[in-house]
């Protein structure tokens, strides 16, 4: 008996997919951003920013499985695919073809891809977690930012991951457009420009946060603060005879 067909079983299907699933990554990307730029309104903007995440209970789980079910999909249609053109061609070609979307952010694409989820990784055991910031806390995601990025090893690691994402992001805006069918000639010029404007919009901004700090344009603060969604305060320290 011949097998159905199912989007995971043709080329087209998979691309399908990955194109779905990156415009999820995309989108939560573009929102992680303009979040994190809370941190150029001061402390209480960021504070205010981290509660609100949270104050609809269990929202914020089911954003994050959505994104870990996202990620899991695109990687593994991203790995499908790898798989089916070197089945298809296992020997290179002997000239390269010039065509618009075989450049250099499209060849590089898996590459971009593993140090993009390592990034990942980093950036929740690094920031969400605290792992390698000195005074932690969850009642405070403005210092958190700020101490994390002064060490200029790890603003140097986040600029650089930040950069290859722009790559990632600039091929991923460009083939979304074919992989969903809506590729046309004539809009080939506007499809680029889009995905590169996007692409390095979403880099400048990502990048300037440590670059700010770096610069001391930023600064931790004394100030305290206290949501219960973000776990249990902090109880000051009282001074013996009061």
């Amino acid at each position: 008996m011949e097998r159905s067909l199912t989007p995971r079983s043709t080329t087209v299907g998979i691309k399908a997919i990955m194109a779905v699933t990156g415009a999820v990554l995309f989108g939560f990307v573009v929102v992680h951003m303009l979040g994190n730029l809370q941190l150029w309104l001061g402390p209480r903007a960021m504070h205010d920013y981290a509660a609100s995440l949270r104050k609809v209970h269990g929202l914020l789980w089911v954003a994050r499985a959505v994104l870990l079910g996202s990620v899991l999909a695109h990687a593994a249609s991203a790995f499908a695919l790898v798989r089916r053109n070197l089945a298809a061609r296992p020997v290179a070609y002997q000239h390269a073809r010039r065509d618009q979307a075989t450049n250099y952010a499209a060849r590089t694409m898996p590459l971009t891809g593993i140090v993009v989820a390592l990034y990942i990784v980093y950036h929740i055991l690094h920031l969400t977690l605290g792992v390698g910031v000195a005074g932690h806390d969850p009642q405070n995601p403005y210092n958190n930012v700020v101490n994390g990025f002064s060490n200029p090893l790890i603003a140097g690691v986040y600029i650089v991951a930040n950069v290859l994402l722009s790559a990632h992001l600039f091929h991923g805006g460009y083939a979304w457009f074919n992989s969903l069918g809506l590729s046309n000639p004539r809009y080939a010029g506007m499809k680029r420009v889009f995905a590169l404007g996007l692409a390095g919009l979403i880099t400048a901004g990502n990048v300037a946060l440590p670059v700010s700090v770096l610069a001391g344009a930023v600064r931790p603060t004394m100030e305290t603060f206290c949501s219960p969604e973000l776990g249990p305060c902090a109880v000051p320290a009282v001074e013996p005879g009061r």
